[in-house]
């Protein structure tokens, strides 16, 4: 009895209505608790009987009535105690997993970074997915399959640790490579109907046509699940400090608005990454979502605990007849029915107190998107989509509004949007209504400065920044070819490298042999002849040699040759490494000139 463990232990509370019975048994014999307005008269008479009210001196209820209510509960927790092998199903309802892995993944606004909230959530989503298909696919430059469509949520799991921008061939940030590739792993694997969620920070605008284009007419969804704030934060590189374009620090910024308009577009919804299952959950990733399972192929099995709570219902059962005639069965109903869930209603405790003005600020500071669900009033809703990052949406509901402040607001959600000149005649609107308001003029004034630095490149030319990328990027790329170039230089020369002492000898040996020369001329050749026939020789048992098969030898290992093989370096990545630079030299992935490294 070691394993004995309850399912589902919160039945257990149900043992906490056992006091409260002899108070209601007591309350049921003083009066009939209104039940004669409801009930006839002949059906109340003989339960009221029970209770004493009829003069009768009934045995109590309460022995029967609470030890059906103890068992019921031990019952209703589950007991359990063995396991035994139970049929694994497979949902038919694959996903393939897109995860982003340029360098705009390393950026630390969220702890520890990224990636690594990433990684964490693809556990997550694996662990409640047993038994179903999962494919993965990364993309930078290029996409790659890392894993197809496959039950064995291990195979995935254990890929994920060596993961990382560093494994890419060429850095940037493909997202509609990453699709297409999605894509193709799903018409040739999925059984049934199939989804993909693309987890990233941002795609280019340029990519969410192409991604709308590739997936117009497909029965595939694609969700999105936003990683990072719209803040952004700095990319750090290992002994290299922080990522400068032209000696700035490069901020990557997330862009909630941009994926969620691009989840819509193409069937699916988008939900920001959150520390619990609250994302999994609404964009409906759980194995129990879909109600289309079939059979594994495989014919998986997994021990599962099994309820044994089912055999207590046979003692409940003399105990309800009992009680019938005492009229326990009543007095169990009149204790359980106060306790038996309502329907729900959107309704907080909170509004019964507060209005939403009072209610909006805390609501606002504790989750910014849902409050934008639930508030009515278009400021207060505009202030949640603003804080939440949906800044566009933010404009549309502060343009309902008329007051300078409305005009001030819907300003700074168009500022940052990049919609500047927009912003500058919303702050010009709220400025003419209200000239004293400073906040307008100052942000209008910075956004007049941007709006003119933005001319001013421009005009310029844009033409630079993209060059200079692709000059850093080919020296990154050409750095390793030149160490191990100059490794091999070095072991060349020094075969050349000679002393006098050495020349010497050799000019001496030189003339020692010349008077021989005429009489080795003769053996030389015969040599050679005889070499050229063990040459061919050779040359057929060596070709022998590789059609057969490895001979395995049996014997164990020395302890010498253990120690050569602990010095095998331990690079679980560099087979994804080989594997992806292999597939983007065979593709011949040609660079897009808009994209970016990050």
């Amino acid at each position: 009895m070691g394993d004995f463990h309850f399912l589902r232990p919160l039945w257990l509370l149900l043992l906490l209505v056992i006091p409260m019975m002899p108070l209601i048994y007591r309350k049921a014999r003083q009066s009939d608790s209104g039940w004669a307005r409801i009930i006839p008269e002949p059906l109340l008479r003989p339960v009221i009987s029970r209770f004493g009210q009829s003069g009768a001196q009934p045995r109590s209820p309460l022995l029967p009535a609470t030890m059906a209510v103890l068992i019921l509960s031990i019952a209703l927790a589950g007991p359990a105690w063995r396991q035994a092998p139970t049929p694994l199903q497979q949902q038919n309802d694959s996903l393939v997993i897109i995860l982003d892995l340029s360098l705009s993944m390393l950026a630390t606004d969220v702890e520890p970074d990224r990636l690594t909230l990433a990684k964490r959530k693809i556990r997550d989503i694996l662990r409640q997915r047993e038994g179903s298909l999962t494919g993965l696919v990364v993309y930078a430059a290029d996409a790659h399959a890392v894993s197809p469509l496959t039950d064995d949520r291990n195979t995935i799991t254990g890929m994920l640790e060596v993961l990382d921008p560093v494994i890419m061939p060429a850095t940037g940030n493909r997202a509609d490579l990453g699709v297409v590739r999605g894509l193709e792993l799903l018409e040739h694997g999925a059984p049934g109907k199939g989804r993909m969620l693309l987890i990233t920070d941002d795609v280019s605008d340029r990519y969410q046509d192409r991604i709308t284009q590739a997936l117009r007419g497909s029965r595939f969804a694609l969700n999105t699940l936003v990683v990072g704030t719209a803040e952004g934060g700095p990319i750090p590189l290992p002994k290299r400090g922080f990522i400068r374009d032209n000696g700035e620090i490069v901020i990557a910024r997330a862009s909630p608005s941009a994926l969620q308009q691009l989840a819509q577009s193409n069937g699916g919804r988008s939900q920001h990454l959150t520390i619990d299952d609250t994302d999994i959950n609404n964009l409906g990733l759980l194995a129990e979502d879909a109600d289309d399972w079939q059979e594994s192929e495989r014919d998986l099995t997994v021990d599962r605990w099994q309820d044994d709570g089912y055999w207590l219902l046979w003692l409940a059962l003399p105990l309800i007849l009992i009680g019938w005639r005492r009229g326990a069965l009543a007095l169990v109903l009149l204790t359980l029915l106060p306790l038996t869930p309502r329907p729900a209603m959107a309704l907080e405790w909170s509004e019964l107190w507060l209005r939403e003005d009072q209610r909006a600020p805390e609501m606002i500071a504790r989750d910014a998107e849902t409050a934008a669900q639930q508030l009515r009033d278009p400021q207060w809703r505009g202030s949640a989509q603003y804080r939440a990052g949906d800044y566009e949406a933010a404009a549309s509901s502060f343009a309902i509004g008329d007051s300078p402040r409305a005009h001030y607001n819907r300003g700074n959600a168009l500022a940052r949007a990049g919609k500047l000149k927009e912003a500058i005649d919303a702050y010009d609107q709220a400025l003419s209504a209200q000239p004293d308001l400073e906040d307008a003029r100052f942000n209008r004034d910075i956004v007049q400065r941007l709006l003119e630095q933005q001319q001013q490149q421009s005009d310029s030319g844009e033409g630079n920044d993209s060059d200079q990328q692709n000059s850093e990027q080919q020296d990154q790329q050409q750095q390793p070819e030149s160490d191990g170039g100059s490794g091999e230089q070095s072991q060349d020369n020094q075969p050349g490298e000679q002393s006098g002492e050495q020349e010497e000898n050799q000019q001496r040996q030189q003339g020692e042999q010349s008077g021989n020369k005429d009489q080795e001329s003769s053996t030389q050749q015969d040599q050679q002849q005889q070499g050229n026939n063990q040459a061919d020789g050779s040359s057929e048992a060596a070709e022998q040699k590789r059609e057969a098969p490895a001979e395995v030898s049996e014997q164990p290992l020395t302890q010498g040759q253990e120690q050569w093989l602990r010095r095998i370096p331990d690079d679980p990545g560099g087979l994804l490494r080989r594997k992806f630079l292999q597939q983007y030299q065979q593709r011949d992935t040609q660079p897009d000139e808009g994209d970016t490294p990050w």
